[in-house]
């Protein structure tokens, strides 16, 4: 995952204080669990020389509520004079950390990767779509600068919508089929009205999720309107209706369903590819030497990283690796195949660069 908007806190001058919490609300007690637990990482930075003005800060902005429900986040990058990012989390930190020190605390918002994903919710019915864009930046899906202002409801005009009953008779049969027809020929140009914004916006916002939820018959008719791209990558939800709050309930657990295994499947494969080019001897290295080797030459593109099996060294190559633009994401701590829980794949590779292909590293305990 590409993180550009991290680099012009890591290029500052510290020293830095770093915040990772759990701003979850979903029962009576959080609000005053959320005091305590701050109540102690304020007292832990003020010891380490966090100024006082500065922590007031952060502590009115960690204990704002949320506009988001659910299980969320947040972290805080700060200077002693200004907080440089403020970010809402898609999923609480694995743990929580308050840090002081010359340079961000970047590990357990890193750690975050994979919940970082964008997704385009469509919610049909046969006169048109609600649409909704839920963004990493942006978990509340409305009210930001991923909000879809004008297209977040399509009607398609086309109001002829239910078909009815005509009675009998030889001229009654003619009619009502031609009633019928005139019903599915709404109900299909109001599909290609509702495709041609999607197509739009996923041309212009690039969600990483295209969920599809609501009335059957108009998922259906919009799926054949779409492109064959957008319509290979179509996840159907059921239980969705326009009109109805879906941060609650069975549809809400659906939503959450749906990502859970989405973001399974993108760590699954990018373990693999990983896998994959170690066994080759492509353009990968494996192991915090190696990866630090590869990073003063300005090799690496991506940064893969084990969550609870990271080298020591981790923070320091996370900061080089986004201040020479690469990526970064993180792998479940069952994932085997990372030399010391750490590894890259490159922009290139020559006959200079450490080889480690799975081959080469057999034996070798520091590996195991």
């Amino acid at each position: 995952m590409k993180l550009p908007w991290l680099k012009p806190a890591l290029e500052a001058p510290g020293p830095f204080t770093s915040v990772h919490i759990d701003t979850t609300r979903t029962d009576p007690h959080a609000a005053g669990e959320l005091e305590a637990r701050w109540a102690r990482m304020r007292s832990d930075l003020s010891a380490a020389g966090a100024p006082a003005a500065l922590l007031d800060q952060i502590e009115e902005t960690v204990l704002s509520p949320s506009p988001i429900g659910g299980r969320h986040g947040r972290t805080l990058l700060a200077t002693d004079t200004e907080i440089l990012v403020d970010r809402v989390l898609p999923a609480p930190p694995l743990e929580e950390a308050a840090h002081r020190g010359e340079h961000p605390q970047l590990l357990p918002l890193l750690q975050l990767t994979p919940f970082a994903v964008s997704q385009l919710l469509i919610i049909v019915d046969r006169a048109g779509a609600d649409l909704h864009l839920r963004a990493p930046d942006n978990p509340s899906i409305a009210h930001g600068r991923n909000d879809l202002g004008g297209d977040a409801s399509v009607e398609g005009g086309h109001d002829v919508l239910h078909k009815a009953s005509l009675g009998g008779g030889t001229q009654h049969g003619w009619r009502a089929n031609n009633y019928e027809t005139r019903v599915e020929d709404s109900w299909e140009r109001n599909a290609d009205a509702v495709a041609e914004t999607v197509e739009r916006i996923l041309r212009e916002k690039c969600p990483d999720m295209l969920m599809l939820s609501g009335d059957v018959r108009a998922m259906g008719l919009l799926k054949e309107a779409l492109h064959h791209e957008s319509r290979e990558r179509v996840i159907d939800v059921p239980g969705g209706t326009r009109g109805v709050a879906f941060d609650r309930g069975p549809f809400r657990e659906e939503l959450v369903r749906v990502t859970e295994e989405f973001v399974a499947r993108r760590q699954q494969e990018l373990a693999e590819r990983f896998r994959e080019s170690q066994a080759r001897d492509g353009a990968s290295v494996g192991g915090a030497s190696e990866v630090a080797q590869a990073l003063t030459r300005g090799q690496v593109e991506e940064l893969v990283f084990v969550t609870a099996h990271a080298p020591a060294m981790i923070e320091d190559l996370l900061r080089r690796t986004l201040l020479t633009d690469g990526a970064v994401s993180a792998l479940p701590e069952d994932v085997e195949g990372v030399p010391e829980g750490v590894g890259a794949l490159l922009r290139w590779r020559d006959g200079t660069t450490p080889s480690n292909s799975i081959g080469s590293m057999t034996g070798d305990a520091r590996r195991e």
